[in-house]
């Protein structure tokens, strides 16, 4: 036998999770572990701001999706292909095509990066009230997001002007 790919299996989505245990179980009860290896659920972390807090989750990079990582073979694709809750691979009908190695790279990469990526519900042109530092109390409009750095650009009317100011997330809330 050559060596294991990745396959990626389709599945409802939300019962990612469920899939996992329901396909494990399935492995050890037929006696596949020689077979089917891994089941990998890609995820990555998100810091969120949620009413002026900073809140990391896990989110599911692929939702629908799982990564089985084995040898396919007849019996194996019978194995996860019935697997309840799996709708099918991806790929041809009858022939799942494998992921190559750069493709299982970039996946399991951004799991692997160790900084959460930042995510917000804040829109350009949205009035936002600041809530701390100087400009606190002062309401504004976003006229940038930077993601990268979790810092926004509000215009803030100071005297009649608009003056654009950079805060963080935490620092400023929805109106």
């Amino acid at each position: 036998m050559s060596r294991p790919r990745w396959y990626v299996i389709n599945s409802y989505a939300g019962y990612e999770n469920k899939i996992k245990i329901n396909l494990e179980h399935r492995i050890e009860s037929m006696n596949m572990g020689n077979k089917i290896f891994d089941i990998y659920i890609p995820k990555e972390d998100v810091v969120e701001i949620k009413s002026g807090r900073k809140e990391i989750s896990s989110k599911k990079v692929l939702p629908g999706y799982l990564l089985v990582n084995m040898y396919l073979d007849d019996d194996s694709w019978y194995v996860v292909r019935n697997t309840p809750g799996v709708t099918g691979f991806v790929g041809n009908r009858d022939k799942p095509v494998p992921l190559s190695t750069l493709e299982v790279g970039k996946i399991m990469k951004r799991q692997d990066t160790g900084k959460p990526r930042q995510k917000t519900d804040f829109e350009i042109g949205q009035p936002i009230k600041v809530t701390t530092g100087p400009f606190a109390n002062f309401d504004g409009t976003i006229s940038e997001i930077n993601l990268d750095q979790g810092k926004i650009k509000v215009l803030v009317s100071i005297f009649g002007r608009q003056t654009p100011v950079e805060l963080n997330f935490n620092q400023v809330s929805k109106i």
